[in-house]
């Protein structure tokens, strides 16, 4: 199908919501339910544990006995409970990172407690509707000291709409604040597929909403889904790529095929480059990540190099590329954001 498209379904007997556009998967996203309670975006209380002397953060004790690691310590003693937000997921056998800047979400503001302020989307870019968004916002917050940050959604929706949005989530975050004391407790749950698909995903209006039993696979989503599980990338001109995850790093083998010429060995790795960064998030790819390109000149590596930078960079992706080593491996990071697709699959963590 033409167009943006979302679809509401079920995927490993779980919740699950895929946005497809012009017939691709760009985004999935599967309750973790099967793995773990603590998904990115939950609120919990957690008691404050084990100092880490010489890196600045602190390791916490979180709901279900899970481990959380908070990169600051700042007025923090031994024992004492604090509020969080999951902000990623951990490797296995590593703290779930977290952070202490809350946010509650939704389809056309955030309210941030502790980050004061009333700011508007940079996408909204007509003066005079800038303005009456920052009024309405610093009248729907009345007195509270919390900020907000009014979506490219709320350009259009009604002022009524708004304010009331906001007024509830400053309500929530006034009741979740107002439970800080005692010992570990999850207080809000991450938002369910479905939910996060109305708050992330209707701005822009999607051309359809599909949803049932079997909506995922009239709309091709399990089948793309089977591909995402392949370690084999099929890339244009008849090469191919190879993912494979270990314990320490993620490698990514790209191969030309039966055409061995240095033209063909730039068109795949920039074939590769280009779908890079929607491969590592729909496979739930974090951490170290090093790419063996296919064999091309070094007058090249300029070429990829500005690919590469401007696909991360449109993806929005918290990922940092470290460039090319003595043995001529692409090296980057990224931020283990969601639940390793393959994970889930399987139904274990």
């Amino acid at each position: 199908m033409k167009g943006r498209e979302i679809v509401l379904g079920r995927i490993f007997g779980q919740e699950a919501a895929a946005l497809m556009q012009d017939g691709q998967l760009v985004d999935l996203m599967i309750a973790p339910d099967a793995v773990t309670d603590l998904a990115p975006g939950a609120i919990c209380r957690a008691t404050v544990g084990r100092f880490m002397k010489g890196q600045g953060g602190v390791f916490l004790r979180l709901p279900g006995g899970a481990s959380g690691y908070l990169r600051e310590r700042r007025g923090l003693t031994e024992g004492g409970s604090i509020l969080v937000q999951i902000s990623g997921v951990a490797d296995e056998g590593k703290a779930i990172p977290v952070s202490s800047r809350l946010i509650f979400r939704g389809v056309l503001a955030l309210v941030t407690p502790g980050a004061s302020g009333i700011n508007v989307s940079r996408r909204i870019r007509e003066t005079a509707r800038r303005e009456e968004l920052e009024k309405l916002g610093r009248d729907a917050m009345g007195d509270r000291s919390h900020g907000a940050i009014l979506r490219s959604a709320a350009e259009a929706a009604e002022d009524e709409d708004i304010a009331a949005e906001i007024a509830t989530l400053a309500d929530l975050a006034d009741q979740i604040l107002q439970d800080d004391d005692g010992g570990p407790e999850l207080l809000l749950d991450a938002p369910a597929p479905h939910e996060m698909a109305a708050l992330e995903w209707t701005d822009p209006e999607p051309d359809s909403v599909e949803e049932g039993d079997d909506s995922f696979e009239r709309c091709n989503v399990l089948e793309a889904v089977d591909e995402l599980l392949s370690p084999r990338i099929a890339l244009a001109g008849g090469g191919d790529a190879w993912i494979e995850t270990t314990r320490a790093l993620t490698a990514i083998d790209v191969n030309t095929g039966a055409d061995t010429s240095p033209a063909a060995g730039l068109k795949a790795n920039i074939a590769l480059a280009r779908d890079l960064p929607r491969q590592l998030a729909l496979r739930g790819i974090g951490g170290q990540i090093a790419v063996d390109f296919a064999p091309m000149p070094k007058r090249d590596r300029a070429t990829l190099d500005q690919v590469l930078q401007s696909v991360f960079r449109q993806s929005g992706a918290e990922a940092t590329l470290l460039g090319w080593t003595a043995m001529g491996l692409f090296e980057m990071t990224r931020k283990r954001d969601r639940i390793a697709l393959s994970l889930l699959a399987a139904g274990r963590a």
